[in-house]
């Protein structure tokens, strides 16, 4: 497996907008594509920091759901509210899954 940690602030203000667009983000998932799971989470001593975790099957597929041109058309949408909700710093680790335990 390999993941990704997506690192972003929030625009002042645009803290309610985020399930909005996450919600945007799940609509435009398409089956098949490698995705794992995908996780958003806040920072509770920072709200402003956003924290977003996707796991796939392996980089290729990750790589080639990014380079997919029906993605990059339904992604339009939440692209521009992207662009309304977020700063422009990002940060991305590309990240090894080595070990994954669940209950």
């Amino acid at each position: 497996m390999w993941a990704q940690l997506i690192t972003t602030r929030l625009k002042p203000g645009r803290e309610d907008d985020l399930p909005v667009l996450l919600e945007q983000l799940r609509a435009v998932e398409q089956p098949g594509s490698g995705l794992v799971r995908s996780t958003a989470m806040r920072d509770q001593n920072d709200p402003s920091r956003v924290y977003m975790l996707v796991v796939f099957e392996s980089e290729e597929k990750a790589r080639a759901r990014e380079n997919d041109p029906r993605r990059k058309e339904a992604l339009q949408t939440a692209r521009a509210t992207m662009a309304e909700v977020f700063d422009d710093n990002w940060e991305f680790v590309d990240l090894t899954v080595v070990s994954e335990t669940s209950p």
